[in-house]
């Protein structure tokens, strides 16, 4: 049986995520990772690879992990196509009607998201467009626009090149900052409540109210009139919508709504009730529900969702976002839990790697090989081994991860993926082969270190996570929560002057 999935849960899935991130019984994280990804495929910056979607290349993701962002209520908006308004172009009008049986004249679009019948102006206010100068002269295409929409009006204006513009809302400063984006732009929140953004605009709808009627085809018009025709009638399930039409050589030229009247969801121009003739094919556009200016959610189509991210360390008490390593991959965890605990976290930022508290002779200078390896032999023919995220010289703390390649990938080590420990067993050692820049050092893990920060020189520095007996764990339950979007890109390099606005836009 034929069926469609309408555009209408579309709008409801996204209205119902953005609540979901907005309550405080979920957790979303923007996290990055996968610091060496060239390592895995030296094509990877030209030729990025799409992400795989399985439960076997989640585990990886979360083993290559580095760092998340929690995402608060104020990173997460619908947004649109940004249409933005130029000179010379011609846009599609708003329509109730657009499908595959009626495309939209320029787009050719099969529904009216897809269709360009909004624009924003140079002053980041967003108008819909109610007509656009289409006639059988121009076969309903439209004419160009040339004069930008600025007004604020409640009514649709009707300018001087013949465009009708409905002014919805103005996009605040703060909005632009975050959500504005190349292709799309946000819509506020809480429309049409007392004290959001399109309270005017909400309560000035009326539903069911026409604001255009356009004329299709005059070919076959023969009518005994000139001039203008007024209170002509428009009939249908509503009440009080009538028109005004001018007439030449017999034949309609123009309408004008003079009363849109309300709760039209079907209507006719009743001409021929009024003026002798017959032979003239017009539109009546039926506004979405609620009337225009309602529901600028449904209205403008709002499907998809941005959710922004910064990356910085704003808090020098939680260093959680490493200089000097790269990031190749961002994505979205929903309800990660506390490490060895089904509680969900809620810290807002999390450092997702394991570390260790170096000690011994070189530590103070050591310079470690970024994506090296260091090994550390923990009992008799067992050997742990990671790869180096990061090493912090003033607070001797060195940050690493591991995943499946420094097991299956390196037979020389045994197939086990061993933990480090500051409890070897038989056989081990607390010492650390760390790869440096000019060949190996050898260090160790001080184990009798406990704490979150260290002071040198009068100062504090901090670890932005615990460190117990030397030895630090993610701070998050690995492989807990659900990955809900991933993202594969060039790899990015962090530097310490450098801070990184991520913007990712879901579409449901």
């Amino acid at each position: 049986m034929p069926a469609i999935i309408t555009d209408q849960i579309k709008i409801l899935n996204c209205a119902n995520f953005v609540s979901g991130v907005s309550t405080s019984d979920n957790s979303y994280y923007v996290f990055v990772g996968l610091p060496d990804a060239t390592a895995t495929d030296g094509d990877w910056n030209s030729n990025t690879p799409s992400p795989i979607d399985n439960f076997d290349n989640y585990n990886n993701i979360f083993d290559n992990c580095l760092a998340a962002k929690k995402l608060t209520p104020s990173d997460v908006k619908r947004v649109v196509r940004k249409l933005d308004w130029s000179s010379g172009s011609i846009y599609e009008m708003y329509r109730h009607d657009y499908s595959v049986t009626n495309l939209s004249p320029q787009t050719s679009s099969t529904n009216l998201y897809s269709a360009n019948y909004y624009v924003v102006n140079s002053d980041f206010r967003v108008y819909e467009c109610l007509y656009n100068g289409a006639s059988p002269a121009n076969s309903g295409n439209g004419t160009f626009s040339t004069e930008e929409p600025v007004h604020t009006d409640l009514e649709p204006r009707l300018e001087s090149d013949g465009y009708i513009w409905k002014y919805l809302y103005t996009i605040s400063p703060s909005d632009i900052i975050k959500f504005d984006s190349v292709d799309y732009v946000p819509v506020p929140e809480d429309w049409g409540s007392t004290t959001a953004t399109g309270s005017d605009v909400k309560n000035a709808s009326v539903d069911g109210k026409i604001s255009v009627i356009t004329i299709n085809d005059t070919s076959a018009a023969s009518y005994q009139f000139s001039g203008l025709k007024e209170n002509v009638p428009v009939k249908g399930d509503g009440f009080g919508a009538t028109a005004a039409v001018f007439f030449t050589n017999g034949k309609p030229t123009s309408v004008t709504v003079t009363n849109g009247g309300s709760g039209y969801t079907f209507a006719t121009l009743d001409l021929d009730s009024v003026v002798t003739g017959s032979g003239a094919v017009f539109d009546v556009i039926i506004p979405p529900p609620g009337g225009h200016g309602y529901d600028v959610y449904r209205e403008l189509g709002a499907f998809r969702a941005l959710l922004y991210a910064r990356l910085e360390n704003t808090d020098a008490s939680n260093p959680d976002f490493f200089v000097g390593n790269q990031f190749a991959q961002i994505g979205i965890l929903k309800n990660p839990t506390q490490p060895g605990s089904n509680t969900i976290q809620t810290q807002s930022t999390l450092n997702t790697t394991y570390a260790l508290r170096l000690t011994g002779a070189t530590s103070e200078n050591l310079s470690v090989q970024i994506d090296g390896d260091l090994t550390q032999t923990i009992g008799v023919g067992s050997t742990a081994i990671g790869k180096i995220v990061n090493y912090d010289s003033t607070t001797k703390i060195l940050s690493y991860w591991q995943d499946r390649d420094v097991a299956t990938g390196t037979p020389t080590y045994g197939y086990t993926l061993n933990r480090f420990t500051s409890t070897p067993g038989s056989g081990g050692s607390t010492n650390v082969t760390v790869t440096t820049t000019t060949g190996t050092a050898s260090v160790g893990i001080e184990t009798t270190f406990t704490g979150l920060s260290t002071t040198v020189n009068s100062r504090v520095y901090y670890f932005g996570r615990t460190v117990t007996n030397g030895l630090a764990s993610p701070e998050f339950k690995k492989y807990s929560g659900d990955i809900v979007y991933i993202d594969n890109r060039a790899e990015i390099t962090r530097s310490q002057n450098q801070r990184e606005d991520i913007k990712i836009v879901l579409e449901f």
